[in-house]
């Protein structure tokens, strides 16, 4: 399984969060930056098996408020429609 680190200490804002993730996977600068293109990417164009692991995450928390829910509402569809498919554990996330 590819192991992706984020670090909340570097994630203030939602855009630090685009930035940071998308640098780490990859997605080009197509990327929408936002939370639909964040959707598209990691359902359907992120190779698999997938973990990301998101250090400091309660930091990430405070900084971001309801967006951090919907960032991880987003992670939690992903692996639930990965389950669904029978996919196993291809896509999976740790908060720490």
């Amino acid at each position: 399984m590819c192991t992706i680190i984020l670090d909340g200490t570097k994630i203030q804002t939602e855009q630090d969060f685009h930035k940071l993730l998308s640098g780490l996977l990859n997605f080009g600068s197509y990327y929408g930056n936002n939370l639909d293109a964040l959707w598209d990417r990691l359902s359907t164009d992120v190779e698999r098996p997938r973990q990301i692991i998101w250090l400091n995450s309660v930091l990430s928390r405070k900084s971001l408020g309801e967006v951090f829910d919907k960032i991880i509402n987003i992670f939690e569809r992903i692996k639930q429609q990965n389950l669904r498919f029978n996919w196993g554990e291809s896509f999976d996330y740790v908060l720490k």
